[in-house]
């Protein structure tokens, strides 16, 4: 079985027997720079991006074969060669015919123009045993115009490696962070739970870390000693590596730490890598991952390894159960109100912000973006709008904006959200275009992030909820407010809002009117606020007001005004 394609010519597979063996093609050569001067000499050489078609070889070779049955054939033993002034060293080299469904993979990188046919002395018989068929497919791919043989300009892969550059992930996360779960390729396996990952859509490589876990850790080489690994350190990163190594998985990226690493799940085949090296007994669960949807899975997991007592549990002794009266911790409430400028509200009473210390930022990308379309304007309807894309909508105002396909039930309905100001509108395909790369959300991330009102609840009711909306509306969109995060949820942040002069809850003021009811928390933290809601809503059902002004609805209807008690 293959479990690793090594640059564009050579494969790592998995012998019946369980042992590893680098194969190399025979007599093929994979693409290289041709030339001294075609690279910067101050730049780290990245050959899988740097050398033109190399990353379109190894792709070609990663798609076809990993985890993939092949049928190898040896054909030659290349020994070993020292190292010369221009030549570098070579080990020894298993040469072969590498064939899946009869299909030879040496003869199909030929025919694709993704690699070249080695030419050989007359007496020198060390070669491939289909060498004649490499010829005719080179000849082919010349004659056609492929890959390495193409007149035209060569593909140029920019890849920006975000891997420890602590600046680039922190702008980066609040963007992955919003994704959900993004496509990824596993480009290496460090430890059973770190990994380097190259996410195709975003063009770029990041350290991935598993969270909810604790993985044992492996040997290290510090400065002047040699720190061992932990037990079953050397299985967990095989079990991750004959599992994920340069496969398509998908990520959900949680946060990062001090040093860029991104941490989150990651998921092969539907399946939950942290979990399933629990259910192996290769790792433990983390006090962290309590607070995550997968918790439950991974306590059934790490309970039903313990059972078992193998690996990280071979010494595991259950312990007896003891009463323990559980002792709350008292939390205080954080107040720390940052400004912000409300930009949307919605229909359910959520509504998207714009962080005041980065709207500079956002003006001038605008001013550049609107700038360069009006120098070269998308050629009207020549854009095919795709689900989860980033594009440019061109908005009521005639103004250019940047914004993510969210639908497309037709090229006259297309559902757009405007990423930067929160509001959504259905648009014809001829009103939007392809975003450009210079203003994509990697410069600058989406800049409307959604909230909900802390400790209210929002009246299901449709006329009354269209009067707090309204209300709303008229308080503080397009104005600029302070905002402080109280607590989060599975939606979005809930959060208070002060009025930016007076200092006012706008909340606090709904409850005020009548407009809403008090969601009541309990909290210790917060059961001072919450009382100065339930108090401001004693008032308004004394004065009659709004949702009042029959009366204390609640005994007996509450569900007909959309609220329960």
């Amino acid at each position: 079985m293959v479990m690793q394609v090594l640059n564009a010519d050579a494969i790592v597979v998995k012998l019946n027997s369980g042992d590893y063996k680098t194969i190399h093609l025979s007599s093929i050569r994979p693409p290289r720079l041709e030339g001294e001067n075609t690279q910067d000499k101050n730049k780290k050489l990245r050959p899988l991006y740097d050398i033109p078609y190399m990353f379109e070889a190894r792709e070609f070779l990663r798609k076809k074969l990993i985890g993939k049955k092949v049928n190898v054939t040896v054909d030659y033993i290349r020994p070993a060669s020292p190292a010369t002034e221009t030549v570098p060293a070579f080990s020894e080299r298993t040469c072969a015919t590498v064939t899946i469904g009869g299909i030879n993979i040496a003869e199909a990188l030929v025919s694709k123009g993704l690699a070249t046919v080695i030419r050989y002395r007359q007496d020198d018989d060390q070669r491939s045993s289909h060498y004649d068929e490499l010829l005719a497919a080179e000849a082919r791919a010349i004659k056609n115009g492929k890959g390495l043989h193409s007149k035209k300009e060569v593909p140029i892969h920019r890849v920006a490696d975000i891997s420890g550059d602590t600046q680039k992930a922190k702008q980066f996360l609040p963007f992955l962070q919003r994704a959900g779960r993004s496509e990824a390729v596993v480009e290496y396996v460090f430890s059973g739970s770190r990994l380097k990952l190259y996410l195709p859509k975003e063009t770029c490589l990041i350290t991935f870390l598993l969270a909810g876990i604790e993985c044992p850790r492996g040997a290290r080489n510090l400065p002047g000693l040699v720190q061992e690994g932990e037990p079953f350190s050397e299985e967990a990163t095989l079990f991750t590596k004959e599992l994920v190594l340069q496969r398509e998985v998908e990520v959900e990226v949680e946060s990062m730490d001090k040093a860029g690493n991104f941490i989150g799940w990651l998921h092969i085949d539907g399946a939950n890598l942290s979990v399933l090296l629990v259910e192996h007994a290769l790792s433990k669960v983390h006090f962290t991952a309590e607070r995550s949807s997968y918790y439950k899975s991974l306590l059934s997991a790490e309970e039903a390894a313990k059972q078992k007592k193998e690996k990280v549990w071979a010494h595991y002794e259950e312990q007896p159960v003891e009463e323990v009266t559980p002792v709350l911790e008292e939390k205080e409430r954080s107040a720390s109100y940052k400004p912000v400028f409300v930009t949307e509200i919605t229909d359910d009473l959520h509504f998207y912000v714009q962080d005041v210390e980065t709207g500079t930022q956002l003006e001038k990308l605008m001013e550049n973006m609107r700038n360069d379309i009006s120098s070269h304007p998308p050629v009207e309807g020549s854009y095919a709008p795709r689900r989860g894309e980033f594009c440019i909508a061109k908005f009521v105002d005639g103004e250019w904006y940047r914004a993510r396909v969210e639908k497309v039930e037709s090229a006259a309905k297309v559902h757009v959200f405007y990423i930067d100001y929160g509001n959504r509108e259905i648009l014809p395909s001829t009103r939007l275009g392809t975003l450009p790369p210079a203003f994509s959300t990697r410069v600058l991330p989406a800049q409307a992030t959604e909230y909900a009102f802390a400790f209210i609840q929002v009246p299901q009711d449709e006329d009354a909820r269209t009067d707090a909306v309204d209300s709303v509306v008229r308080d503080i969109q397009n104005t600029q407010c302070l905002l402080n995060v109280e607590h989060l949820s599975a939606g979005c942040p809930h959060v208070t809002l002060q009025f930016a002069d007076s200092k006012g809850d706008v909340g606090l003021g709904l409850v005020k009117e009548g407009l809403v009811m008090v969601e009541v928390r309990k909290e210790k933290q917060f059961q001072k606020v919450i009382t100065e809601y339930l108090n401001a809503q004693e008032s308004a059902k004394s004065a009659r007001l709004n949702l009042w002004r029959y009366g204390d609805f609640r005994a007996d209807d509450a569900d007909e005004f959309g609220y329960s008690r």
